[in-house]
């Protein structure tokens, strides 16, 4: 990929995560870019050819992040850092982007994430499996089930409102949703790791 169409895709995602996708349109990326309508198109099909590539962008950095944490922690602590990175990232972003995505295109949103949470889920298969390896994990769960009901629950807090009612801090809500299901896949080992983690994660 080209420098240029690279820093457009990084501007127009930054613009995405902030305001949503409905509102763009070409009038908004020439001021925004400082680049005319038929440079932004010389790069990409259309609009929609725009946001999928943008999409893809943000989940490969999401990959990438994923990439950086450290292998070699005990798998209920890496599992527990990976989606407190996610939490951190999710509550920076306007909901809109998200919610605009799965109304307005959610054949090219289901396209994407499908694409990019196979490499995704790899990696947290490869923790789990590890986890179990080392005793720090129940040996009898399945990860693509534990992944499923893990992620349903992520998805429900950070991109819907069941939890909003609650008034709680993004820390305060990790602590008593995904730390809550990650001690309930670990065995009595990986419990006492965790807490241990999570103590200083409090601090």
């Amino acid at each position: 990929m080209d420098e240029a169409k690279t820093e457009i895709l990084k501007q127009c995602l930054g613009y995405f995560l902030r305001h949503g996708v409905r509102k763009m349109r070409n009038d908004n990326l020439v001021a925004l870019l400082g680049i005319s309508t038929k440079t932004i198109y010389k790069h990409f099909r259309d609009k929609e050819d725009l946001i999928a590539q943008a999409l893809g962008l943000f989940y490969s950095q999401q990959h990438a992040q994923l990439e950086l944490l450290s292998q070699n922690e005990p798998a209920p602590i890496l599992l527990f850092h990976i989606w407190q990175q996610g939490f951190d990232m999710e509550f920076k972003v306007n909901k809109t982007f998200f919610q605009d995505l799965h109304y307005y295109y959610p054949e090219l949103e289901k396209k994407v994430e499908t694409r990019h949470a196979k490499k995704i889920w790899k990696v947290f298969i490869q923790i789990i499996n590890r986890g179990k390896k080392e005793g720090d994990l129940i040996h009898d769960i399945l990860p693509e089930a534990v992944l499923e009901g893990i992620s349903v629950l992520y998805l429900s807090i950070v991109r819907k409102d069941e939890f909003k009612k609650f008034g709680l801090s993004p820390n305060i809500l990790l602590l008593n949703t995904i730390a809550v299901y990650l001690r309930g896949i670990c065995t009595e080992k990986g419990i006492k790791v965790l807490d241990r983690h999570i103590a200083q994660f409090k601090t």
